[in-house]
C-alpha cells in the first residue's frame, strides 16, 4: 500500500492560504516509520474533484483528502465522493447525533435552548451527508465527524476538514486505529555529503553505478545554487535499509576520492 494526500481549494492555489496538510502529514507518516508517495492540489472544480477521486479510488493507495467537506456552495468535496463511486448521498446516523451534539453545546454556551428544527441547525445536517456506506472519523476538536470510504480494491479514503487543527488529529486517529500494523515494518536509514561545486553530469554515473550495484537503495542528489554564505554545492546520498546504505555510502565515497571530488559532512 501506498500513503497519498490530496488537497483541496481554491484558496490554497490562489496563495490565499498556504498549506499546512502536506508536511504534517509527511511528518505523522515519518514518526511511524512510513513515507508518502504522491500529493495533489486541486482547486474547487467539481468535475476536476470527482475525476481525481475515481482515479484515485481505483488503486489500493491510504489516501487523506482534505478540504472541502462543509456545506456551504463551494464545498463539493461529500458529493464529489459520492459521484466518484457511482453512490447517493446520506445523512449518517451516527454523524447527525455528534453535529445534533455541537449544536446543543454551542446553545448551551450562549444560554438558550437548542432548536434542533431552527433552518441554520437543519442546515448544518448537511456536513453529515455522505456517500453512501461512509463510516465516520471523529473529530475532537468540534464533534463535526469526517468520513471514510473503502473501495473494492483494499484501498480507503479518509476525507478530512481544510482546518489543519482538525485535521491532524484526525490523521493520527485514521493512522493509528486502522493502520498501525504497516509502521515500522521496514529499516529505513539515510546519509549523505555535500559535494561542493558538485556537477550532476559528473556524478551521474556514479549514482547510476551504485544503484545497479545496490538493488536495494536509492540514490538521491540536491543540488543548490549557494548563496552569500555557501558557495554552489550537491547534496549527494544514498537511503534505503541501514546495513545496505552503510555499505553504499561506503562505497559512494571512494567512487568520489576516484573523481578528486570536493566533499564534506552534510
Amino acid at each position: 500500500m501506498s500513503f497519498g494526500i490530496i488537497i483541496i481549494g481554491d484558496e490554497i492555489l490562489s496563495g490565499k492560504r498556504t498549506d499546512k496538510h502536506l508536511a504534517k502529514l509527511i511528518e505523522l507518516l515519518s514518526a511511524r516509520g512510513l513515507s508518502l508517495s504522491w500529493a495533489e492540489y486541486v482547486g474547487d472544480d467539481p468535475a476536476r474533484i470527482t475525476e481525481t477521486f475515481r482515479r484515485t479510488m481505483a488503486t489500493t493507495d491510504i489516501v487523506f483528502s482534505c478540504g472541502g467537506i462543509g456545506a456551504t456552495p463551494d464545498d463539493h468535496t461529500r458529493q464529489c465522493a459520492a459521484a466518484a463511486l457511482g453512490v447517493p448521498l446520506v445523512l449518517h446516523p451516527e454523524a447527525k447525533e455528534k453535529i445534533r451534539e455541537r449544536i446543543r453545546d454551542m446553545s448551551l454556551e450562549s444560554g438558550v435552548e437548542p432548536d434542533f428544527d431552527k433552518p441554520d441547525n437543519l442546515h448544518r445536517l448537511k456536513m453529515g451527508e455522505f456517500p453512501q456506506g461512509a463510516e465516520i472519523i471523529p473529530n475532537a476538536f468540534n464533534k463535526i465527524p469526517g468520513f471514510a470510504l473503502r473501495n473494492v480494491h483494499g484501498g480507503v479514503h479518509y476525507f478530512l476538514p481544510g482546518f489543519p487543527v482538525m485535521a491532524e488529529p484526525m490523521m493520527n486517529w485514521a493512522l493509528d486505529t486502522h493502520h498501525a500494523d504497516l509502521f515500522h515494518q521496514f529499516a529505513y536509514t539515510e546519509k549523505s555529503v555535500i559535494v561542493h561545486d558538485g556537477i550532476e553530469s559528473t556524478l551521474t554515473p556514479l549514482m547510476e553505478a551504485l544503484e545497479a550495484e545496490f538493488p536495494g537503495i536509492r540514490v538521491f542528489s540536491l543540488p543548490s545554487v549557494g548563496d552569500g554564505t555557501r558557495r554552489r554545492h550537491i547534496e549527494l546520498g544514498v537511503k534505503g535499509d541501514p546495513e545496505i546504505v552503510e555499505i553504499a555510502y561506503a562505497r559512494m565515497l571512494t567512487g568520489l576520492d576516484a573523481l578528486k571530488q570536493d566533499y564534506s559532512s552534510s
